[in-house]
């Protein structure tokens, strides 16, 4: 049975410009793309309000936070699958690739134990029985300063939805912790570590880098080939970083922490991504560069909600404002991450694309989603 909503009266953004208009969605997908501001019978009359292609979050933490809501809590996988998608859909989020930790250090002072294969299976199933009102695929952290990467990683295939693998090196005094005193801060505060465990928890990981981390770092590389995944890098601090990101074949630079990286990504054809937490809360956690900096300069290619799923759409409408354009600003978490992760069917409202779209309005300089579809179906 055909399936087909008329979106009326409404501000459409455009891939290159904002028009007063009317969208078409039929069988899953955009039929038709119209000017003006008549509403037909049987539309529904979006009033003015903001209709824009579904967000695209290439990197979030949130199932993390829904799998262990407290420190040690291990909530069940399939509520927390479950929830996180809904939490997601109500943000106005159509497409997510969902972060998951791959490296973990059974023997180490901060002991992380292998879960990416499980949570990644239950997902699967979620996905496949119909519970899931958004399009999931599955973004692997490798963590190369880790006893169990290459294993971990040989548990996945093709058949995964591995859309993107990013190099994580999270070795203290380099990239994001090239700043010993902020991990200090961040390591004993969020897990209680005393001050002897944290030396002795520093020495292990750089240990451990110095043995294995470059192995790791080619085994990672390998196997998103394999996949058939997007390369990320993570943090590139430095020219010479990015460099060898580019030689990796990375094809995505995720919060590169200086100037001096987001340039040399340019130089390199490498999309630059950074946190919209950052970008609304005018700096990094970690007194890494600022996204609205990197916006001013013209480094900023796309937004991630990185750790609050809710900031996706404000911190594109904030670019949007920045900018002065706001079909500008809404790319950065559409059209821009959909070609990075290689969706060619999602992103934008044109003819022939996914039907997933989101309607908002602005109420006290926030953005307010009003409806969410997903290939067509209203999912919030």
């Amino acid at each position: 049975m055909t399936r087909e909503t008329i979106l009326a009266n409404a501000r459409l953004i455009l891939p290159d410009r904002v028009v007063t208009g009317r969208l078409h969605l039929s069988d899953g997908a955009i039929a038709a793309v119209e000017e003006g501001a008549g509403v037909p019978p049987g539309a529904e009359d979006c009033g003015g309000d903001w209709l824009a292609p579904g967000l695209v979050e290439l990197h979030t933490d949130n199932l993390e936070r829904h799998i262990e809501p407290r420190p040690d809590v291990d909530w069940p996988h399939a509520a927390a699958l479950v929830a996180h998608d809904a939490e997601l859909a109500g943000c106005g989020i159509t497409t997510v690739f969902d972060a998951l930790r791959v490296g973990s250090n059974p023997g180490g002072r901060r002991r992380y134990l292998p879960y990416a294969r499980r949570l990644a299976s239950e997902l699967l199933e979620l996905r496949a029985a119909g519970a899931l009102r958004i399009s999931h695929f599955l973004h692997l952290r490798a963590e190369i300063c880790s006893e169990t990467l290459p294993e971990e990683m040989a548990e996945f295939g093709p058949e995964d939805r591995v859309g993107i693998v990013s190099l994580m090196d999270h070795t203290p005094g380099q990239r994001q912790f090239r700043d010993l005193d902020k991990l200090r801060a961040y390591v004993i505060g969020k897990r209680g570590l005393s001050e002897a465990d944290f030396v002795e928890h520093v020495a292990e990981l750089k240990e451990l880098r110095a043995r294995i981390g470059d192995a790791h770092e080619v085994a990672a590389v390998a196997e998103a080939r394999r996949y058939g995944a997007v390369l990320a890098s993570h943090d590139d601090t430095s020219a010479e970083h990015v460099a060898t990101s580019a030689q990796h074949g990375v094809g995505l630079a995720e919060f590169p922490t200086t100037h001096e990286a987001a340039r040399a990504c340019r130089e390199h054809g490498i999309p630059v991504m950074m946190g919209a937490p950052n970008l609304i809360r005018g700096g990094s956690h970690s007194g890494n560069v600022a996204a609205e900096d990197l916006a001013r300069a013209g480094l900023l290619d796309i937004l991630s909600s990185d750790y609050v799923p809710a900031a996706l759409l404000l911190g594109a409408v904030q670019l949007g404002r920045l900018w002065g354009d706001m079909a500008r600003g809404i790319a950065t978490v559409t059209r821009a991450p959909a070609e990075a992760a290689g969706l060619s069917d999602r992103g934008t409202l044109i003819p022939g694309r996914r039907a997933d779209v989101i309607r908002f309005a602005e109420r006290a300089d926030v953005p307010v989603l009003r409806g969410v579809w997903v290939r067509g179906a209203r999912v919030a």
